[in-house]
């Protein structure tokens, strides 16, 4: 998805450049097609070169862009064109630190040939991008009525029982950094509230831990394998075994489809917690079976096992700053979580560091109160 994106890139901004041009000539001309009945004058800012007219734009967040389009026709006429946002669409995803499942552009997007974009083009790509934006979910979140505040405040008085998440996946296991480690060690970040509870079998076991000093909150780890058998193939940099699932085969047509199951121990786990926290391994230089993963995360999510819309968070996680990752939005399509049901999220994280992951903690804590309060 990301191959080419550079080229692709440039051609739409030659080519917003050459609207702009054409636009600011209309304008100029004084062409009555363009101009409304009374004439408008030329502002400072429409004078300066179409260069330093993109420039500016791609520094203003799109509310500031849609005021800008308030200002005058030329500039309504310049922030509406689906050619200007398109562009930005391929430029900014890599740089969102989180997508959900309300908000994940289409995949055609980004796969669609420049060639083929115009005037009458399938997306609104100006609305796609402002629904999509981090910026624009946060105003829509901060925005919420008055009454769901006092409603989450009154829910708050009354005793419930910790919400439970399983977390599972390979970036807990292949990095050079433990997450788990440093969610252990760092109060000031995530305070652990109690210590490991059980053990499943040397899989996984249960710790709580308090969301910015009120809401209490159990993780269970589940693990592949043991860890001396995880301490052993990092020695030998092999691939472990993965010992909580079971593998089934089928027959698709002429193809054979693999489809994974979970064991017994960790089908206990799924049929009690509230949600699911898998970590992916974001880092861009090692190799990555997302098809397999995707497989693994259907069995853990499996409407068999308990509710069908506890949320799912997925920390895209690479071992520590400087380390080259894939982008949110890109984990998302190559995961094909748009295929799932469920709400869902992706939060850049940081092991070393821990960042992203209150984030991301604190949208599984609101998705689970809602699934709970329904």
């Amino acid at each position: 998805m990301a191959a080419g994106g550079a080229e692709e890139r440039g051609g739409l901004e030659a080519g917003v450049r050459g609207r702009l041009r054409v636009l600011r000539e209309r304008w100029t001309r004084g062409s009555r097609s363009a101009l409304p009945e009374d004439g408008e004058e030329v502002s400072a800012l429409q004078a300066l070169p179409i260069d330093v007219q993109l420039n500016i734009m791609s520094f203003l967040s799109p509310q500031d862009l849609c005021h800008l389009g308030s200002t005058s026709c030329y500039w309504r006429a310049a922030v509406q064109d689906p050619l200007l946002w398109r562009y930005f669409l391929l430029r900014d995803p890599p740089f969102w630190t989180s997508v959900d499942w309300k908000s994940l552009p289409d995949v055609e997007i980004f796969n669609k040939a420049f060639s083929e974009v115009s005037d009458s083009a399938l997306y609104d790509y100006m609305a796609i991008y402002k629904k999509s934006c981090p910026q624009s979910r946060r105003s829509l979140k901060s925005s919420r009525p008055r009454y769901g505040a006092v409603t989450s405040f009154l829910q708050s008085l009354v005793t419930q029982a910790e919400p439970r998440f399983a977390m599972f996946g390979p970036g807990l296991e292949e990095l050079d950094d433990s997450l788990v480690q440093k969610m252990m060690t760092c109060p000031e970040i995530l305070l652990v509230a109690g210590l490991p509870q059980r053990q499943i079998h040397g899989i996984g076991s249960g710790v709580s831990f308090q969301f910015n000093n009120n809401q209490k909150f159990n993780i269970l780890t589940l693990y592949s394998t043991t860890s001396v058998e995880r301490r052993r193939a990092r020695a030998e940099q092999a691939v472990a075994v993965n010992k909580m699932f079971y593998q089934e085969n089928s027959i698709v047509g002429n193809q054979r489809a693999v489809h994974y199951s979970v064991i017994a121990q960790v089908k206990k786990v799924c049929e009690v917690v509230d949600g699911f926290i898998y970590v992916a391994n974001a880092e861009a230089h090692k190799k990555h079976d997302r098809q397999e993963e995707l497989a693994r995360i259907l069995a853990m999510i499996d409407p068999a096992l308990g509710p069908p819309n506890r949320p799912l968070l997925v920390l895209s996680c690479i071992s520590h700053i400087g380390v080259k990752r894939i982008p949110c939005v890109y984990m998302a399509h190559q995961l094909q979580l748009n295929l799932l049901r469920q709400p869902w999220m992706v939060q850049d994280t940081v092991a070393a560091t821990l960042a992203g992951l209150l984030n991301g903690i604190e949208w599984l804590l609101e998705e689970a109160n809602c699934k709970n309060a329904q």
